[in-house]
């Protein structure tokens, strides 16, 4: 396990604890107690992590911040709707462009294809990623589910042919989540339905930290009343964090679910806040 995933393990634990506590307000020295450090290293885990103190990333993931982000957004989406969504989507310094899957392709179900796939560290836990020459077609986060998720990953192309490299997964994983640094162009190949490219179309025109709701996704979708496919859609997400469901949350200011966990999800709009806050 890298520094980086042990450092989100007790991330993950600090959120769980208040989430379960939050009428209490718990100090950082209770939380401290809670995930099994001293306070001084919770601060120094945390901002190392997060970008930002314990305090202020947890000012982060309040609901009175996500109405206030939600309320901010709106001219950020009304702009991208004047000027449509064409063109690659820019997640922080790394280019992130894709193209669907044709129905022939979809249709044979990866016959003559070879896919790689491999597990690597990332900041939110350890990850299964899956690519074919074409580019980034699987990313989902692992927990005690490995066996599970690789099963989901293979069935999607029954008959293709699967090649495991985990040094290329490290690789990869590298240009996605170190690209702040460095930046980069990913590519990824993505398999839906006409409504559910739109989506996740207009989903990679957020921005890291800008929080968007249900309706307005939906509405950037062109699917103004299409609230609860969206949901659905989110759900069927084959590809974390660089098709960011991680961003949309209910209009009450609620975080709602999510595919890989809600600590994960918490974790993820927190450490996008701190790193790329404005």
């Amino acid at each position: 396990m890298t520094e980086s995933e042990q450092h989100y393990q007790y991330v993950a634990r600090a959120i769980g604890y208040i989430q379960q506590h939050a009428q209490m307000q718990p100090s950082l020295k209770q939380i401290a107690q809670a995930v099994g450090l001293s306070e001084y290293h919770l601060q120094r885990i945390f901002t190392r992590w997060a970008g930002v103190s314990p305090k202020r990333f947890l000012q982060f993931l309040t609901k009175q911040r996500a109405l206030q982000a939600l309320k901010e957004s709106g001219d950020i989406l009304n702009a991208a709707l004047d000027s449509g969504l064409s063109g690659p989507s820019r997640l922080h310094d790394l280019m992130i462009s894709c193209e669907a899957m044709s129905p022939g392709e979809i249709k044979a179900l990866g016959k003559d294809l070879v896919i790689g796939f491999g597990y690597a560290g990332s900041p939110f836990g350890t990850i299964l990623v899956g690519w074919t020459p074409r580019g980034i077609c699987y990313l989902s986060f692992i927990d005690e589910d490995a066996q599970q998720r690789e099963g989901e990953f293979k069935q999607q192309w029954p008959y293709a042919s699967f090649r495991q490299n985990d040094s290329e997964a490290l690789a990869i994983s590298d240009r996605i989540f170190g690209s702040h640094n460095n930046g980069g162009k990913v590519h990824l190949m993505i398999q839906g339905t006409n409504f559910q490219l739109k989506v996740w179309e207009a989903l990679l025109k957020t921005k890291p930290g800008q929080l968007v709701s249900y309706a307005g996704l939906a509405e950037l979708a062109g699917s103004p009343k299409a609230q609860r496919a969206v949901g659905t859609t989110l759900a069927n997400n084959n590809i974390g964090w660089l098709i960011p469901c991680h961003r949309v949350i209910r209009g009450t200011g609620e975080f709602g679910n999510y595919r890989w966990g809600a600590e994960r999800k918490l974790a993820m709009q927190g450490w996008e806040a701190g790193h790329y806050r404005r």
